[in-house]
């Protein structure tokens, strides 16, 4: 970035106004680089993500069992990509473009980062408070809206199709993560945070129990799969999709999220749930992928405990293997709300948390 430059960015980024014409750049300018760097990035117009660790091994990334270390990168830091968001959620990535779309939720828009250039910029305003994105089996995207309660595609020409917003003839809370099928069936999450108040949607009273749902991939019929779960939450399935894991709460101890999971029918029905991971007291868990080895990546982040105050450390995405067992922490200075894999090459992890975009290298892919 150019010196003369710097001034004006501060100013973009104080006034925190993003629109398809202002790229949000990152924090690190000129001080991270060389004047030899600072010049090259700026003649090619490329934003310089910036490092919160300045060695290797990154001592943010905390191996908790040996087996995590043959996914570690040792040449590998984590990067904070973009900032100035309220609340980060739902990335997706998308290959044929070699960008990554995530929700701006409060903020009420989806933004766009583009892996080629580094430049952060919005891609859809107006986004009804979007949460959870992912794409279909022809590479269409899915939304999750809070304000309209509903789980949307974006067709190739722009428009937008309905595919679910209500069921039994009664309106749905407010759709929040997704998971897509081999087959193309979709499965969505309803909890009631976009209803709870106006923050992230608008508020209003629920009228269907917080549940999963399942679209028929023949006929797109909406089906309730599972209500037994408080607040479910990320969804994912294992890499056969043999199971399908969710995180949510269990209303005999509505506090603590777990991520539960179900074993898969062919027909579509979940049965033979565990508890395969709790979450504790101190953190909580929330949105979810899985790697080509069936390890659950999670965000992760603290909590108010008894005594009424954070416990510290707690932020950033925890690591989980399949057998339930914590293999590692990657911390973040923010509580991380979601993540997916993407990359040229499938094996950067993208973490949107809080105010900001995070990515780290790993040595796997995702599933």
């Amino acid at each position: 970035m150019k010196a003369d430059n710097q001034t004006q960015f501060t100013q973009y980024e104080n006034d925190m106004q993003l629109s398809r014409r202002t790229i949000l750049r990152t924090l690190v300018g000129g001080a991270l680089l060389s004047a030899t760097g600072s010049a090259f990035a700026a003649q090619c117009d490329i934003t310089v993500p910036e490092v919160l660790s300045q060695r290797y091994p990154d001592p943010l990334i905390d191996v908790l069992d040996p087996s995590f270390n043959k996914y570690r990168l040792y040449a590998s830091s984590i990067e904070r990509l973009a900032a100035g968001f309220r609340w980060a959620e739902g990335p997706v990535w998308f290959g044929d473009g070699q960008y990554l779309l995530f929700s701006d939720i409060p903020n009420n828009r989806i933004m766009r980062y583009d892996n080629l250039t580094g430049q952060t910029a919005v891609y859809r305003e107006n986004a009804n408070y979007s949460n959870g994105l992912a794409r279909d089996k022809q590479g269409r995207l899915l939304t999750c809206e809070h304000l309209t309660r509903r789980l949307t595609r974006t067709e190739y020409d722009g428009s937008v199709t309905v595919l679910a917003d209500s069921y039994e003839g009664k309106p749905l809370n407010s759709p929040n993560d997704i998971a897509v099928q081999a087959n193309g069936a979709i499965w969505f999450t309803d909890p009631a945070f976009g209803i709870n108040g106006y923050y992230e949607g608008e508020k209003a009273k629920a009228e269907q129990p917080t549940a999963v749902y399942r679209l028929d991939p023949k006929n797109e019929n909406l089906e309730r799969v599972l209500d037994d779960l408080l607040m479910p939450n990320g969804i994912a399935f294992s890499p056969d999709e043999k199971y399908l894991y969710i995180v949510g709460r269990f209303p005999e101890s509505p506090v603590v999220r777990e991520i539960f999971r179900y074993e898969v029918g062919e027909n579509g029905t979940l049965s033979h749930k565990t508890h395969f991971f709790d979450g504790g007291e101190n953190g909580t868990l929330d949105g979810i992928a899985i790697d080509e080895d069936g390890n659950i990546w999670a965000g992760w982040g603290s909590i108010t405990n008894s005594k009424g105050g954070l416990s510290k450390d707690m932020d950033g995405v925890i690591v989980i293997n399949p057998q339930g067992k914590q293999i590692a922490h990657i911390h973040l200075p923010e509580r991380c709300g979601n993540l997916c894999f993407g990359g040229e090459k499938n094996n950067r992890v993208f973490m949107t948390a809080g105010h900001s975009l995070y990515a780290l290298y790993v040595e796997t892919r995702g599933a």
